[in-house]
């Protein structure tokens, strides 16, 4: 009986202590929860005032900038007089946080005609807009973009070497509404950036091209840069694209001064556009490889309204061509892969609706009416060294609407015209 006293003793301890071990903890958490947590340092955004139009000192454009790369959270410039005139570089933007640049004053400006090659605005730091101001008269790039997470909207670039030169190290690209007018080259971009998007700009009679996007081998990235639902007007060439892969869509071509758009190269799709007049060619595929000319319309352009040259697995689809010098060409393309026009319809070219020079593409139910020349032109190519390159078009139920089919070939100039 002693012995089971003493047992009953020590259980009973032992539930007393922890009874006084759960108590503690159950006030030690009570007190935890009762004290306040610690407060966090807030970030306190900036906004820095251009007041002065000067080239340096308090309130001019370059002092904002070194304020905005020491800040330690988000900052916004406004600028607020009509013009500043540049002297020397600016220094870059490299605020991590990032910073808005915006231009108050009505029609803000930005000259950099006493500026030397370099560029106006260095963007080094991501999360970076410019919004609202005119950059004029530089002799080198007038925006610079090296980093992620950059925007343009509502600008006008004129009359720089390079309105905007996109990197290869670039990505999260936004260019929305702006003019890039007069300029060498509109946008350059170095490489298919992530998410990159040219959207609803307009391009006036720039000098080169509206958008240059080339590289020298393909680009090993999947990233495409989509330029859509623009406007280009009396530029050079409106697109050249080379390696670098685009989704040019619903975009406006008006009277290009050589081609509207110029693929060198892999990875190009040109779909559902409208180009009108141009002395010269509509779209030029030349050494490109597996590009896409889809469901576009063409009318008074001077010459072809699209012409292949060069190039292998080339698909031209769906296009309608009307009131053109020429409709389509297929010169010299690779038998090892051949080039394809289907669906597409031809009114009324001054001359030749299809040409065929030392190719022999597919042609497949293609629609040519009311040619003032040939329907169909087929001619062998007679290179320097003597060799003569074939033309072998695979055709089938293609329309040529009552016109002649000719040429050197002798089985398509002898062959029956299906309708």
């Amino acid at each position: 009986m002693e012995i089971r006293r003493r047992s009953m003793a020590a259980v009973g301890v032992f539930v007393l202590l922890g009874v006084v071990v759960a108590l503690g903890h159950w006030y030690e958490t009570q007190r935890a929860r009762a004290q306040p947590l610690p407060l966090r340092p807030t970030v306190k955004a900036v906004l820095v005032h251009v007041t002065n139009a000067g080239d340096r000192g308090p309130g001019t454009l370059r002092e904002a900038l070194f304020v905005v790369a020491t800040a330690t959270g988000p900052t916004s410039i406004s600028i607020e007089v009509p013009k500043i005139d540049l002297e020397t570089a600016l220094p870059a933007f490299v605020n991590g946080h990032g910073v808005k640049l915006l231009g108050q004053a009505p029609g803000a400006q930005i000259d950099a005609q006493a500026l030397g090659a370099g560029p106006v605005f260095d963007v080094s730091g991501p999360n970076t807009s410019i919004d609202g101001i005119m950059i004029r008269n530089c002799s080198g790039a007038a925006i610079l973009v090296r980093t992620v997470r950059f925007r343009l909207s509502a600008s006008t670039i004129d009359s720089c070497d390079v309105a905007v030169e996109v990197a290869e190290n670039a990505s999260d690209i936004l260019l929305e509404r702006n003019h890039f007018v007069k300029d060498r080259l509109g946008v350059r971009f170095g490489a298919a950036g992530h998410n990159s998007v040219v959207v609803n700009n307009e391009f006036v009679k720039n000098k080169d091209a509206g958008i240059w996007a080339v590289r020298g081998a393909p680009d090993s990235h999947d990233d495409v840069i989509g330029i859509h639902d623009n406007k280009f007007t009396e530029d050079g060439i409106g697109i050249v694209a080379g390696n670098i892969s685009v989704l040019v869509e619903r975009n406006d071509f008006i009277n290009a001064r050589g081609a509207d758009v110029h693929l060198v190269g892999a990875g190009a799709v040109i779909r559902a556009n409208r180009i009108h007049g141009g002395a010269s060619m509509g779209i030029v595929a030349e050494n490109a490889r597996g590009a896409v000319i889809d469901d576009n319309e063409m009318e008074g352009l001077a010459a072809y309204g699209v012409m292949v040259r060069g190039s292998s697995n080339t698909l031209v689809r769906a296009n309608r061509l009307h009131n053109c010098g020429y409709g389509l060409a297929f010169v010299l393309g690779d038998a090892r892969g051949v080039s394809t026009a289907v669906g597409n319809t031809i009114i009324e070219p001054k001359f030749n609706g299809i040409d065929v020079i030392g190719d022999s593409p597919i042609l497949r139910r293609n629609q040519v009416l009311h040619a003032h020349a040939l329907a169909l032109h087929v001619e062998d190519f007679q290179v320097p060294d003597g060799k003569k390159v074939q033309s072998q078009p695979f055709l089938e139920d293609n329309n040529f609407g009552g016109g002649p089919v000719g040429g050197s070939n002798a089985t398509v100039a002898g062959q029956a015209n299906p309708h």
